[in-house]
């Protein structure tokens, strides 16, 4: 997520922190590469303009002028305005009702109905029933089904139309205490007036607590356009941004909330149903600048693992004296958390994105790591070409697969030290 454009701020900022005073000239540099870098991400042009007047005046006073590491305060600043422009605090929905109802909205193609799927599982205590409501397109009612049928949460299917959809499922809800009913709504291949007249008048009958719009975050200025006239048309309160793990450029979620006016909620940030986060500006603004997302990260860890456990771990990484044993501990926590790559990419250390990690060779690594006696698994040093291949030979891999695991921990050693010894600004 953000790979590309973080990538590119990471090289800026090391330019920055390089200079010993601030002038006119460096101020103006500064202002011209993130302009370019911004516009090339897909940033609206509009957006761009006012973030870099913003900025400039920032930057243009006395404090950074003066200051003996000028480059720390340009970022900091960045930083600040990057999260400003994302909203600064992030909006939550109130679902605190006995009975709520949320209508998702959205062109066709959009993961619209797989978004509803993942609110369903992200609010399953409160026991929600997904409708769907596009008589057009009965696929989509099937595909709605089979995702509710895999989070095991009630479904109505679309019937002759969306009213008389929308009756028989808030009468089921109340009858049934579902305490959340979330509406899928007619999608398209592009925005039209029979839609907008459509989805305008099931909202002011539902009346629903919350109308979300999910708009793909692939398309770039697309997905601005659609969230602008959505709320122009309809009134949205919030936006869902999807397909954010893809190669999404960043500029849609940089520019949606300026020229929308509303709140992005969630993202999307992959396939499986759980792969939907909530929406941070600090954090967000912080990937975006190639820093990580440590709370992002602390989170999934503390859900999967706890407290104590989590604190001996973090010792023992720290110092470097983890060994196979943790390691594999570790395997099976990322299997509750998900993909490894994409907690890799929260971590604040560009040198981490070297390490591909394929989620598929968990289950590979796990046997190897089995097989091991328990003086090899905390003393993987001892592991010579004889013992290779006795460990190959009992988990049904290769020494090739063996020497790949050692080589990749005994890299995660060496990162660990790099990651102690890292300096962060924030």
């Amino acid at each position: 997520m953000f790979d590309i454009i973080a990538d590119r701020f990471i090289k800026l900022q090391r330019k920055i922190l390089g200079y010993g005073r601030l002038s006119q000239k460096e101020i103006s540099d500064t202002l011209r590469e993130i302009r370019i870098l911004l516009l090339d991400a897909d940033v609206n042009y509009k957006v761009v303009g006012e973030f870099l007047r913003s900025l400039e005046e920032k930057l243009k006073s006395e404090k950074i002028a003066s200051s003996l590491k000028p480059g720390e305060l340009v970022i900091v600043e960045l930083y600040k305005e990057i999260v400003k422009l994302l909203g600064e605090k992030p909006t939550k929905l109130n679902l605190t009702n006995q009975f709520n109802i949320l209508c998702l909205f959205g062109l066709q193609g959009t993961g619209k109905t797989t978004t509803a799927a993942k609110l369903a599982y992200y609010y399953k205590e409160k026991k929600p029933l997904l409708v769907a409501c596009d008589p057009k397109r009965p696929a989509a009612s099937l595909q709605l089904q089979k995702l509710a049928e895999r989070v095991k949460v009630d479904f109505i299917p679309v019937k002759e139309d969306i009213f008389t959809t929308a009756k028989v499922a808030l009468e089921f809800a109340k009858k049934n205490n579902n305490q959340l009913v979330l509406f899928d709504t007619a999608g398209r291949l592009h925005i039209d007036e029979e839609l907008m007249k459509e989805l305008k008048e099931f909202k002011e009958k539902i009346k629903p607590n919350y109308n979300l719009l999910v708009v793909d975050g692939m398309v770039g200025q697309d997905a601005v356009n659609q969230a602008k006239e959505f709320n122009e048309k309809i009134g949205i309160d919030g936006v869902i941004i999807t397909k954010m793990d893809g190669d999404a450029k960043g500029g849609a979620c940089l520019s949606i909330r300026a020229v929308s006016k509303a709140p992005i909620i969630f993202i999307g940030i992959g396939e499986k149903i759980d792969d939907l986060q909530e929406f941070h500006p600090d954090r967000i603004a912080s990937r975006i600048l190639g820093r990580g997302d440590i709370k992002t990260l602390i989170e999934k860890v503390e859900s999967a693992v706890n407290r104590e456990d989590q604190e001996k771990l973090t010792k023992k990484f720290l110092k470097g004296e983890f060994n196979l044993e943790d390691f594999l501990n570790q395997l099976k926590i990322i299997k509750k958390m998900g993909s490894l790559q994409k907690i890799l990419s929260m971590m604040p250390i560009p040198e981490l994105k070297v390490i591909n990690f394929d989620e598929k060779e968990i289950i590979k690594m796990e046997a190897i790591i089995l097989s091991m006696t328990k003086e090899e698994r905390r003393n993987p040093k001892i592991i010579d070409g004889s013992r290779k291949k006795r460990i190959a030979l009992g988990s049904g891999t290769t020494v090739a697969d063996v020497n790949r695991l050692l080589n990749d921990f005994f890299q995660a050693q060496k990162l660990a030290k790099l990651f102690k010894d890292k300096r962060k600004i924030f």
